[in-house]
């Protein structure tokens, strides 16, 4: 620990640099604990997410099986439809991390760039159990990339206010408890030693 000189302002100073440190460290353990929540409740809706994607899946599977049954090779039919890159990210800032939110512009259900006389109803629902497993996995992406952002930032936040509370704090606290402490025996030195000089003025004005 770096010593202080013992004066009445590096005193001041130092609880004043003990003070912002205390008010840093409640913000930092503040704001620790809203990212905290904030990671948490997109981490749950990422697993829900999750389940609700292999969900989907699984009936775009069972709809594109029934359509291969009796449409034969759909190929020929899934290459008539086009692709859909509509895909755009902007960013939020909660507690100062940028987190993503991802939007993915939805294809109208009811357009379609194949021939409905030569598909069926299986064909079409496949189509459109890909199109919200497509939506779905945006949402997803949007999600697990936040949850990733947020506990970096939750890390270095946690490191943050650690060093204050347990660095900082007591090194500032131990300076301050140590220039009190040497302020207080020079000011009983001082008036020890004014308590000795009118001692030796009263003697010297009675032995007169």
């Amino acid at each position: 620990m770096t010593q202080v000189f013992p004066t009445k302002a590096n005193l001041m100073h130092t609880k004043k640099s003990l003070e912002l440190a205390k008010q840093g460290y409640d913000l930092m353990d503040r704001k620790r604990n809203i990212l905290v929540r904030e990671m948490m409740a997109r981490a749950d809706e990422a697993d829900a997410l999750q389940s609700q994607i292999g969900a989907v899946y699984e009936q775009a599977y069972a709809a594109l099986k029934q359509a291969t049954l009796h449409l034969g090779d759909c190929a020929k039919y899934v290459g008539a439809i086009p692709c859909n890159d509509d895909l755009t990210i902007e960013y939020r800032s909660v507690m100062g991390v940028e987190v993503p939110m991802v939007t993915l512009e939805e294809t109208p259900t009811d357009v379609r760039s194949f021939g409905f006389a030569a598909t069926n109803s299986d064909f079409d629902e496949a189509c459109r159990r890909f199109c919200e497993v497509k939506r779905l996995t945006a949402r997803l992406a949007e999600l697990e990339n936040g949850v990733c952002r947020l506990a970096d930032a939750v890390k270095k936040t946690r490191k943050r206010s650690n060093a204050l509370s347990n660095i900082m704090i007591p090194r500032l606290e131990a300076t301050v408890k140590s220039i009190t402490e040497a302020l207080d025996e020079k000011e009983r030195e001082d008036f020890s030693r004014l308590k000795v000089v009118k001692s030796k003025k009263d003697s010297g004005k009675s032995g007169e």
